[in-house]
């Protein structure tokens, strides 16, 4: 399936990566979030502007390309100039 991770029936689940690392959630529309760690089967994302956390299946997600975090980083920068919570 074009935006997952690959995985495919019988093999296991991608490992978390570091708390902090921004991840893409492929399952709604490639939203950017920032890892925060595992909730059961799932992993919590956190907006990087700032935000309620969500969860997403793993096989839904995958590492941000260098582009994709820049774009976040720029985002978080940009909200936080604005005077908006993160």
């Amino acid at each position: 399936m074009p935006g997952t991770n690959g995985l495919r029936g019988g093999q296991e689940a991608p490992r978390p990566p570091a708390p902090g690392t921004l991840v893409v959630d492929t399952a709604r529309d490639d939203r950017v979030g920032e890892f925060r760690g595992v909730a059961g089967p799932r992993w919590s994302l956190r907006p990087v502007r700032g935000g309620a956390e969500w969860e997403v299946d793993p096989a839904c997600a995958r590492l941000a390309t260098p582009i994709e975090r820049l774009r976040a980083e720029n985002a978080r920068c940009n909200a936080r100039s604005e005077g908006r919570l993160l």
